[in-house]
């Protein structure tokens, strides 16, 4: 069998495909070229499989969606004492190139709006020759497992017409934030904007976050868990601007955008996601990338506040039955949620199409989510298709009414149903 997750996303694609609202990002030309159609989503999981759908090897720059990774490398090599006595971390209800400072602290409120994030690039450690946007796209590369590189067009296009940046960095040298030249700050800053992914990137990206700072494909550890804590704290508060608050109500994922149509998330220990879609609304986020957001989120269960509890492993056993040659048992255990039901039909797809009968044995779940009990009977369907005889053995009745809608409550013969009871004994 294949697993249905690639076929929910382009699903989702699809349902989101016909909005047509927002508008380029005009303001920098060549941002405003951009192929307003282009539409592609890609989901990471914590142990680095990544699913992509639509234009997914379409790049386009990385713009604000660098400010949390800048943030990130510069908390890693300075500390969080050093960062918080130059940027503050409290939302600001602004606009992202709003020309303000908190009018307490004289500081930057957040790292997320364009005063924050070009004090947090001044404030990212160099040897001498040594470019600070360039260490930036070391450090993104490092990330994404593949060599990122700079849209010179677009940043040389953003530079000519960077007058309120550039207010906004002398307006920060004058009261003493910056303590460089103003124009070389800002136009690394804007450099680092031009840092050209795609979506399977920033899942890549997303998935070390998600991971708490280790690369799940190679194990290395790439950020300390305190910094990814940190930096997904802010995410959460101050990541989309404005919108902020309805953003964390109606999807609850910390997540950052980019005025080139891009969004980002991160859900801690389960999985990233990244979107693309050129128009923007007048907060500066993409359209369609928001309500694609909202629907992962409603479908999946992924809000941050509904606190149903985790497992890194779904799969107790896999075992073949002694007395009953054909029949393969999956012994799963804990919460049934997106997260274990990916890995349990990652595992599934496994199976070579044939005529065994397998056996889907619930007794040691404590909880089956929603999204957890459609993609098992997803699964149950495929196993079906490809020749298997299956069986859902739920001998708690874990599984409620609303979640068997349209399925039966399958039970086993009352022999073999004693004989598994002697692995739960």
């Amino acid at each position: 069998m294949q697993t249905p997750v690639p076929d929910y996303l382009t699903h989702v694609l699809s349902q989101c495909a016909a909005n047509s609202q927002g508008a380029l990002a005009d303001y920098i030309p060549e941002l405003a070229q951009a192929n307003s159609k282009h539409l592609a989503l890609a989901l990471s999981t914590v142990d680095g499989t990544i699913y992509a759908s639509g234009d997914d090897t379409v790049e386009f720059t990385i713009q604000s969606m660098s400010k949390p990774f800048a943030y990130a490398l510069a908390l890693q090599e300075l500390g969080l004492n050093a960062v918080l006595d130059k940027v503050d971390v409290e939302p600001s209800g602004e606009a992202f190139n709003q020309i303000s400072l908190d009018p307490v602290t004289k500081r930057p409120k957040n790292p997320m709006i364009n005063s924050g994030a070009i004090t947090t690039h001044a404030l990212i450690p160099i040897q001498q020759g040594e470019q600070r946007a360039e260490k930036l796209r070391q450090f993104l590369s490092r990330l994404a497992g593949r060599e990122l590189c700079f849209d010179l067009k677009v940043y040389e296009s953003e530079i000519q017409s960077a007058f309120r940046n550039l207010s906004i960095g002398y307006m920060l040298r004058t009261v003493g934030v910056l303590a460089q030249d103003p124009l070389e700050i800002v136009y690394g800053y804007i450099k680092q904007c031009a840092i050209l992914v795609t979506v399977k990137d920033l899942a890549r990206m997303s998935s070390v976050l998600a991971n708490g700072g280790i690369e799940p494909l190679t194990g290395e550890r790439l950020l300390d868990g305190a910094v990814v804590r940190q930096v997904l704290s802010v995410m959460l508060s101050c990541g989309m601007y404005d919108s902020a608050g309805d953003w964390l109500s109606s999807v609850g994922i910390p997540a950052k955008s980019g005025v080139a149509g891009g969004i980002f998330g991160v859900l801690p220990g389960q999985v990233g996601i990244a979107v693309f879609s050129p128009k923007i609304d007048t907060h500066g986020n993409s359209v369609r990338g928001v309500k694609i957001f909202e629907r992962l989120s409603n479908d999946m269960g992924l809000h941050l506040m509904q606190g149903t509890p985790s497992a890194q492993t779904i799969l107790q056993s896999r075992y073949v039955l002694e007395q009953y040659q054909d029949v393969i048992v999956y012994e799963l255990r804990g919460v049934l949620q997106f997260t274990e039901s990916e890995m349990l039909l990652r595992r599934l797809q496994n199976e070579p199409a044939g005529n065994s009968t397998i056996l889907l044995d619930l007794t040691n779940l404590t909880l089956v989510h929603n999204v957890g009990a459609r993609m098992l009977f997803e699964g149950v369907k495929r196993l079906h298709a490809d020749g298997h005889t299956v069986k859902v053995v739920d001998s708690e009745n874990i599984l409620s009414e609303a979640q068997l809608k349209g399925h039966k409550r399958e039970v086993v013969n009352e022999a073999l149903e004693k004989y598994l009871a002697k692995f739960h004994s």
